[in-house]
């Protein structure tokens, strides 16, 4: 039976809904960590050292992606609960071009400057090269991959959580399949891998819209639409937060990529490159579950229905406390072996992977709550708060610490800056949620 926005939540139906959404994420990440495993087995080092150089420039696009689809479905899981389908139908659409367009315009002008762009982020005259050939494909990719972030939310608010699941399972094998036919056997180098993640957009963004466009959809469906100047410019300040926290993690990246370059050189990089790998997967769950259960809290705080608000807010608060202990017991467990899948060719580079990861994993103690906490904000349409989390967590916090620390613990402090910054960032979230438990009722 399926689940709808509108039910009665318990432990069980709110982790059957969501699970589709933690899974879908996962994939995701399961399939850039793929590239970076073909490109450090096959291409080498320097080759992954490149790719973690401009993957933050592609992330800081994609952004915009996320922003519309995160601030933009909860305007319209908001509005369906108010009862308004048609209109949430024609909010939805808007937002869907207003990416097709932005997402155009990006492409096309980051793609014809990706060398200066691959300067700014930090390359070595040794990995230029490369980073070129790889950013200015991934670069011109950049609207199919906005539509797959924008996608990712608005399945959930579609009731059809399951089926956006299907298309990242789709896309992720296709990029995997493409990777090992266009690396190793075509042997294409950095620029498979880029075609390869070009081509797995294709399927989780361009599929979607053919799906939403076509047919009757119980849930949402493209249909003509108006300017609604007013909506959309809420989207835009509701998704803020995921837009500063995607933008800050990319040019916090380039700046520990710098510092790394500075301290260790391009080895360093290439540790720093496993530790973001093995990242995305652990982080996609707090994601994927905060992506799930937003539009549920939207839904409901439209409707008015205080009491199933703060039923899931409670369920919700002991989902993501259960799985930051588990998070930390196995990344520190898996350390070892996660760093030997990607540079066990290397003994030194190893060890210094692994140490790093072990002092780097401790952050999953805290960096749930506040992922969960500027989700949970956006979904109730506060985006001024949930920006500010994603900036003083995401921006400030980590940015300052990886200025700081390396200056009174050299390398040691890289890893640790992350942690610094998480566990500063939670006081700050659970503040936010304790304050405003009174204007919106759900505690």
């Amino acid at each position: 039976m399926r689940i709808k926005l509108s039910d009665r939540f318990t432990w069980g139906r709110l982790l059957r809904f969501t699970m589709p959404s933690v899974v879908m994420m996962v994939i995701s990440s399961v399939y850039s960590v793929v590239d970076g495993l073909f490109v450090s087995n096959l291409v080498g080092d320097m080759a992954l050292s490149a790719v973690n150089i401009m993957f933050p420039v592609t992330m800081i696009l994609g952004a915009f992606g996320f922003m519309l689809g995160t601030g933009g479905s909860a305007i319209v899981a908001r509005t369906m609960g108010e009862g308004k389908g048609k209109l949430a139908q024609r909010y939805f659409s808007l937002i869907i071009y207003s990416v097709v367009g932005l997402g155009g315009t990006l492409s096309v002008s980051c793609a014809l400057l990706a060398e200066p762009i691959a300067r700014l982020a930090g390359a070595s005259p040794a990995l230029m090269k490369d980073c070129v050939a790889y950013g200015r494909i991934m670069l011109a990719g950049t609207v199919i991959f906005m539509l797959q972030t924008s996608f990712q939310s608005f399945f959930v608010v579609a009731e059809r959580p399951g089926l956006g699941l299907g298309f990242s399972v789709a896309a992720g094998l296709t990029n995997m399949g493409l990777d090992y036919i266009l690396i190793a056997v075509l042997d294409m180098g950095i620029a498979g891998a880029a075609w390869a993640t070009v081509a797995g957009y294709c399927v989780g963004g361009l599929l979607p819209l053919a799906y939403f466009a076509t047919g009757e959809r119980a849930g949402l469906r493209l249909t003509g639409t108006g300017w609604y100047k007013r909506q959309l410019l809420q989207a835009c300040a509701n998704g803020s937060s995921e837009l500063m926290s995607n933008i800050s993690a990319s040019v916090v990246g380039i700046l520990y990529n710098i510092q790394l370059m500075r301290l260790v050189g391009e080895q360093g990089v290439a540790a720093y490159s496993v530790m973001m790998y093995v990242d995305f997967v652990f982080v996609a769950a707090f994601l994927g579950f905060s992506i799930g259960s937003a539009p549920v809290i939207s839904y409901h705080y439209g409707a008015d229905n205080r009491r199933e608000l703060k039923n899931v807010f409670r369920i919700s608060g002991k989902v993501i406390a259960v799985t930051s202990g588990v998070m930390v017991l196995a990344s520190e467990s898996l350390s070892y072996p996660l760093a030997a899948a990607f540079v066990g060719y290397h003994p030194q580079l190893l060890e210094m992977t692994v140490r790093g990861f072990r002092m780097f994993a401790l952050n999953y103690l805290c960096c749930g709550v506040n992922i969960y906490a500027s989700a949970f904000f956006t979904a109730l349409c506060n985006g001024g708060v949930s920006a500010l989390i994603s900036f003083l967590r995401s921006f400030l916090l980590r940015g300052g610490m990886v200025i700081l620390l390396p200056a009174l613990w050299g390398l040691d402090g890289i890893w640790w800056a992350v942690v610094f910054a998480e566990g500063l960032g939670a006081l700050v979230s659970v503040w936010f949620l304790v304050s405003r438990r009174k204007q919106y009722h759900y505690w």
